[in-house]
């Protein structure tokens, strides 16, 4: 089984620049104004539609990608940095009841990622501001910085 979630991006070549660097692959179909990936772990078809009028959904939350370490969420932050995106990074946040570890990214055409790991899956309270939170998202993300995210909105990672 493998979850597929297609996107309307502005400039194709912008996201894949992006998702080439998120999931650490090339896509495995190219075509004028189209690219898709299936990607392995986790196991995804993520299509990419270029449209002139593509602009993230306001209903959409986020979109996230478990991982099974800090090590593994310190790796990705670290890659896409590299890559030139700016990353939010939130240490020991409680959100939808479980306390994780978790780096916030946001693609050319604003659709907010999170890589995360859980390290509490059960706790008592939706959610806690992180115990250290990093640099503030670009300006096609939310305006507020981490704390003030977890703290004030429901869901925390909404």
């Amino acid at each position: 089984m493998r979850a597929h979630v297609a996107l309307a991006v502005k400039d194709l070549e912008a996201s894949l620049a992006f998702y080439e660097r998120l999931f650490q692959q090339a896509p495995t179909k190219r075509r004028p104004g189209y690219a898709k990936f299936e990607v392995l772990e986790p196991p995804l078809n993520l299509t990419l539609n270029e449209a002139a009028d593509a602009r993230a959904p306001g209903s959409c939350a986020h979109f996230g990608i478990q991982v099974k370490s800090t090590d593994a969420v310190v790796e990705a932050h670290g890659r896409m940095r590299a890559a030139g995106f700016a990353t939010m990074s939130e240490e020991g946040v409680t959100c939808c009841f479980a306390v994780q570890d978790k780096i916030w990214v946001v693609d050319p055409d604003g659709h907010r990622w999170e890589v995360f790991v859980v390290l509490d899956a059960d706790t008592e309270v939706h959610s806690l501001p992180p115990k250290t939170a990093g640099e503030r998202l670009p300006a096609n993300a939310p305006e507020e910085p981490a704390a003030e995210v977890a703290a004030e909105r429901s869901p925390c990672c909404g």
